[in-house]
Parts: C-alpha cells; sequence; structure tokens
C-alpha cells in the first residue's frame, strides 16, 4: 500500500474529511488531496 493509499485509508476509517486533517495537520485541504493523490511537482 503506498502513502497516498494508507493516509486516505487511514483517514477515512476515522471519518474524517480532507478539511479535516488539513487542519489538524496545519496545511491546506489542496496539499492532502495531493498527498493522497500521489501528484508530483516535477
Amino acid at each position: 500500500m503506498s502513502f497516498g493509499q494508507n493516509l486516505q485509508c487511514l483517514r477515512k476509517m476515522r471519518n474524517m474529511t480532507q478539511e479535516a486533517l488539513a487542519e489538524k495537520m496545519d496545511v491546506s485541504r489542496q496539499t492532502v488531496s495531493i498527498w493522497e493523490l500521489e501528484v508530483s511537482h516535477s
């Protein structure tokens, strides 16, 4: 399981939205989405 898949799975197990996780981690919701989708900015 990749980091993005693991993050999404754990977040959903805790019934958290990307927004809620982002607030807890002090990042934007877009950042959480990028992590989960494993988008690379090269």
